[in-house]
């Protein structure tokens, strides 16, 4: 089964203005987390789906991949899925623009979940305190005995009602992997009705009865969305060089 990593790389930002071209240790954010994705060893391709030039020359002065997108785009899964025109992949993992330190290990342990047959789509969690799940900026998943997501929200669930000191969290970790087919099929549906309410996209698939196969792992991203997340990253890569 052919692999691929869809980095989908949109140029415009809210908290951070041009965030994917900031400056991260001599090349841009966007160029690191293309070379620590190559680096993991994982996919047979390497792409970065951008909207903006400046991001284009950036990977194409790496000597990469890019697949320059057409038409605007409501999210990251709608971005790739356009640039499988030209992508030939059966199996597909979007890996965040903004998450420059990409871990091998889970990585193969995600793409490692579609030697089971029946899994057409899974991502990844790791375990978090209480006070962490309270904050709606982290996602959480609750999952069924074989590590099936059953509901994401950005809510603390499940909820500790008798306030337990035994019971932990999962938080979700936005990094998918599909096959081809159904990440074609996924962005041709309408937005359901909880992914409204929480504005989280992989509920379009719980409520369309789709199987999230959640793979456990131990690396803690370093998501860039505000300055002092770029500077948590500069200082980060600082400490392992």
């Amino acid at each position: 089964m052919k692999t691929a990593a869809l980095i989908p790389a949109r140029y415009a930002s809210t908290r951070l203005p041009a965030k994917l071209v900031q400056d991260l240790g001599g090349i841009s954010v966007i160029q690191r987390t293309y070379v620590s994705t190559l680096a993991t060893g994982v996919f047979d391709e390497v792409w970065v789906v951008t909207d903006h030039e400046k991001i284009r020359e950036q990977i194409l002065d790496l000597g990469g991949k890019v697949y320059f997108s057409q038409r605007p785009h409501e999210s990251g899964s709608d971005r790739i899925a356009e640039a499988l025109e030209v992508v030939d992949a059966d199996l597909i993992v979007n890996v965040q623009g903004d998450e420059p330190f990409q871990d091998g290990k889970s990585l193969m342990d995600l793409v490692a979940a579609f030697d089971r047959p029946k899994v057409k789509m899974a991502s990844l969690m790791c375990r978090i305190s209480e006070d962490e799940a309270y904050n709606p900026n982290a996602v959480k998943v609750v999952i069924d005995e074989k590590s099936n997501a059953i509901y994401f929200s950005r809510s603390p669930i499940p909820f500790n009602r008798e306030r337990r000191e035994d019971i932990f969290y999962w938080k979700h970790i936005g990094v998918y992997a599909y096959t081809r087919e159904l990440l074609q099929e996924f962005t041709s549906w309408p937005k359901g009705n909880l992914e409204q309410i929480e504005m989280l996209e992989q509920l379009r698939l719980i409520e369309r009865g789709v199987s999230i196969k959640m793979v456990e792992t131990t690396h803690q991203a370093i998501a860039i969305d505000t300055k002092e997340d770029l500077d948590r990253a500069r200082n980060f890569l600082k400490s392992i060089l």
